[in-house]
């Protein structure tokens, strides 16, 4: 089974690995190419030529068809067979450009076959200007001549807009589409010296100048948006590379605390006996069972053999507690029980050591509580914990007062307080984190392993319990056991829960009615 984890667990960190080296790849990628984003015709040649054959693409049926209305209308003044030749020459022109845009979208093409694209492109854009041209060129001897030149003159600024919308990510090429024809027509115009004339053929020629000034913006504004797109998409792949990194991590860590908590909950008997074989021998010698020690000194000795091995043993045995809930081999009895009678055990017990230090160990009941489904072991450990801490840290002719009575959501709670020296606020956190000790207890003669709230929490967790550590500086500190309404076996109606000033407490605040 072991082995079938391990090996789960091995699978999952090549895998992360090589999604972390896919998308390594793609951020070398998207880096190389933002490398040279001071130059974007360059760097997004490609992904502005898709966007140029795209829109040739959308307009496929437009232009034909805005050829065909105006071949239509001027054959009135041209003749049929002029205004039909111009059209068919210009539309096959068109269909080439989108038959061509469309095989150019389906194929995957290299920086090497990109030139001859652009290359094809310009043929077919040499072809619809050479069609343009001879539209404009077209002149009408034999009818209105004012007339047809206006005809003319709104198609040519019509092709010029439709031209800058669908050729802006191309750049000059717009240029070599509509000057020919403008140029031409304008030329015209300012022949005849008449002054409708000669104005719109200024007309034309600045339409050519702002046309161009807005596909040059067009284009810089298409380049500034493909910019910002490849720096998303890097920003994505990176943060898909620590992401991958962190999971890897986090796996390794995992498998590792929990190959470090199967150890320590394994070696249980062989850590223990030998402490229990050097406890034993040391309280003979010091007990002076098989006779007396002459020496003075080596009484002394035995005597702190036993006690470094006592403090030893008690840290194993929390190191070992911890690393059993960790791994998951620490498993409830549960039975029914009264919560007062497990927590007044645990003070009894303790009840000895807090007269000689000096102090007083109070209780205050709630009355008629009703059983609980616990473990009694895990509780009475929780209560001796607590009260350890509380203990260690009063002062002779201190106070510790221990609670049990209802939470305001039907559950019951036990409480621990003390008149010492209390805990800072920052420091609470410490506290409460696994060998967590704050400043007073490491200046404290008593030092504990910094274990002991960390079990109190891990148990309570497993009872679905919840744990509050209060304390104030130079008045006290209070801890908090609470256990869910689920764990009371009998159900009753419990008091209202109201605290000296006559204020309803929040739903996990006790107090004793």
């Amino acid at each position: 089974m072991k082995k079938q984890q391990s090996a789960s667990v091995d699978k999952n960190i090549v895998n992360l690995s090589k999604d972390r080296t896919e998308s390594a790849k793609a951020v070398r990628e998207f880096r190389k190419r933002l490398s040279a984003v001071g130059n974007g015709d360059t760097v997004f040649e490609h992904e502005l030529l898709k966007g140029f054959a795209r829109s040739h693409i959308n307009a496929g049926y437009a232009m034909p068809l805005f050829v065909m209305i105006v071949a239509a209308y001027t054959a009135t003044w041209t003749g049929w067979m002029v205004a039909a030749g111009w059209a068919l020459l210009t539309i096959i022109a068109y269909l080439i450009f989108s038959f061509l845009s469309r095989r150019f979208l389906k194929k995957e093409t290299g920086s090497d076959s990109l030139a001859s694209w652009k290359k094809r492109f310009l043929i077919c854009q040499i072809l619809i200007a050479c069609s343009w041209m001879f539209f404009a060129s077209v002149d009408c001897s034999d009818c209105n001549h004012q007339q047809y030149a206006i005809v003319q003159f709104s198609t040519i600024l019509v092709f010029q807009a439709a031209t800058c919308i669908m050729s802006y990510s191309f750049g000059r090429a717009f240029l070599l589409m509509v000057a020919p024809a403008s140029v031409l027509f304008t030329v015209r115009l300012l022949m005849t010296t008449e002054p409708t004339m000669v104005l719109m053929g200024f007309i034309t020629i600045t339409g050519v100048a702002f046309f161009y000034v807005m596909a040059d913006r067009f284009r810089k504004s298409l380049i500034t948006m493909l910019e910002h797109s490849t720096e998303k998409e890097t920003l994505i792949a990176e943060l898909e590379t620590e992401k991958s990194i962190s999971e890897a991590a986090r796996s390794r860590a995992e498998e590792a605390n929990l190959a470090k908590s199967r150890f320590l909950a394994t070696m249980s008997h062989e850590l223990r006996t030998p402490l229990n074989a050097i406890l034993g021998f040391s309280e003979i010698m010091r007990e002076e069972v098989m006779g007396p020690i002459d020496n003075d000194s080596y009484k002394e000795y035995v005597d702190d053999i036993h006690s470094s091995g006592s403090h030893l043993l008690k840290l194993i045995n929390e190191i070992l507690d911890i690393s059993r809930i960790e791994a998951g081999k620490h498993d409830l009895n549960e039975e029914t029980i009264s919560l007062i009678k497990i927590v007044d055990e645990a003070r009894h017990m303790m009840e000895i050591k807090a007269k000689q230090k000096g102090v007083n160990l109070v209780t205050n009941y709630e009355d008629n509580l009703p059983t609980i489904w616990v473990d009694e072991r895990a509780i009475r450990q929780i209560t001796l914990n607590l009260l350890s801490n509380a203990l260690k840290f009063t002062p002779q002719g201190g106070r510790i007062t221990v609670k049990v009575g209802w939470t305001a959501k039907g559950g019951q709670y036990f409480s621990v307080s003390d008149t010492g020296p209390g805990i800072p606020e920052s420091e609470i956190p410490v506290v409460l984190s696994s060998f967590g000790q704050g400043t007073i207890a490491i200046n404290n003669a008593e030092q504990g392993t910094g274990l002991g709230l960390t079990i109190v929490q891990a148990l309570l967790n497993m009872h679905q319990g919840k744990f509050d550590l209060k304390s104030k500086l130079r008045i006290g500190t209070e801890a908090i056991a609470y256990l869910p309404k689920e764990r009371v076996t009998t159900k009753q109606s419990h008091p209202s829960i109201v605290t000296p000033n006559g204020i309803v407490e929040g739903e996990e605040q006790c107090a004793v009615a």
